[in-house]
């Protein structure tokens, strides 16, 4: 989304959502042990799932997402990883007429049961729309467009509360031909030894 576009008004409210979002998520060496994919010691990450598991914050940024999602006519939703799944939640239960539906990528198929690599309500005949919490390398929205698109989804877009600025994730994202949209884009490239793509 175009920040521009919003009224003066409608923009602080979301810069705001962002810093007490970015507040509650971010961790620190000095608060604790973090490290990155490699198991190597990282200066500081954001953990969405702290202030996206809390029901206040839960709920306004269900509501900031669902209406992101209703001004691009998207109805369906899903999420791969930990940090997606409170997003999905999120959206699918914002008070909306026709409601949200929302899936679940798995990692691997399940091998008994239904054996299915997206669980949910979503119908495969319609788009759907990838929810993440952060874009930083871009990899694990890959694999989930992937995953997706191998089970015969069509995958419009990525919607993430924010966009690491400093690395290539969005272009990697919109070269597989889907539009990306942050609700905040971060660029705090300082002195921090590195990130991952959540906790």
């Amino acid at each position: 989304m175009d920040h521009n576009a919003l009224s003066p008004t409608a923009y602080d409210e979301l810069v705001d959502l962002g810093r007490r979002l970015y507040d509650k998520a971010l961790i620190r060496r000095e608060d604790e042990l973090i490290t990155d994919p490699r198991g190597q010691p990282i200066g500081w990450l954001l953990d969405t799932r702290v202030p996206m598991l809390h029901g206040d914050l839960f709920r306004e940024v269900g509501q900031v997402l669902a209406k992101r999602l209703l001004e691009k006519e998207i109805g369906q939703v899903v999420g791969y990883g930990f940090g997606a799944h409170p997003l999905v939640c999120a959206v699918v239960g914002t008070p909306n007429e026709p409601a949200f539906r929302g899936g679940l990528i798995r990692e691997e198929r399940k091998p008994h049961g239904r054996r299915r690599i997206v669980e949910g309500a979503i119908d495969p005949s319609e788009p759907v729309v990838l929810l993440d919490d952060i874009i930083n390398s871009g990899r694990s929205a890959v694999e989930a467009l992937e995953q997706l698109r191998a089970a015969n989804y069509t995958v419009d877009g990525l919607l993430t509360l924010f966009n690491f600025t400093w690395s290539r994730g969005r272009s990697r994202i919109e070269n597989e031909g889907l539009w990306v949209d942050s609700l905040l884009d971060l660029n705090l490239r300082d002195k921090a030894t590195g990130s991952s793509d959540s906790a």
